[in-house]
């Protein structure tokens, strides 16, 4: 008796190796993006003292379309720090919009060449 169905079993099976793989190399892509784009930011946050450096956190979000990565700080005075607070910071090289400028002015093209290099197929 022959066995039916062993073509949609393996078309199944590929789909599904597919979806994993490229659900590994997201993840991995969007790591690598966070952590660079952090340590341009680190490199420009003002800090008076350790605090708002150490409240920094990331996650990844599994959402319906994907991923999500991000990136922020949980002491409370970071959104007025990063908007645009008093000027007067110890550190040399300090900006405003630090978390923004870390990864859209200072880290994209590596973040944009870690992206490539991940989700290459080969």
């Amino acid at each position: 008796m022959p066995v039916r169905g062993i073509a949609q079993v393996n078309r199944n099976l590929e789909q599904i190796l597919v979806k994993d793989i490229s659900e590994r190399k997201a993840r991995q892509a969007i790591t690598k993006a966070l952590i660079i784009g952090q340590q341009y930011a680190v490199e420009l946050t003002p800090v008076d003292t350790a605090n708002l450096i150490n409240s920094r956190f990331t996650q990844i979000i599994n959402t319906q379309t994907g991923f999500t990565g991000r990136v922020g700080y949980t002491a409370s005075y970071a959104k007025f720090v990063h908007d645009g607070g008093p000027k007067n910071w110890q550190k040399p090289g300090a900006e405003d919009e630090f978390l923004k400028k870390g990864f859209e002015r200072d880290g994209i093209d590596e973040i944009d060449a870690i992206i490539r290099e991940e989700m290459r197929i080969d």
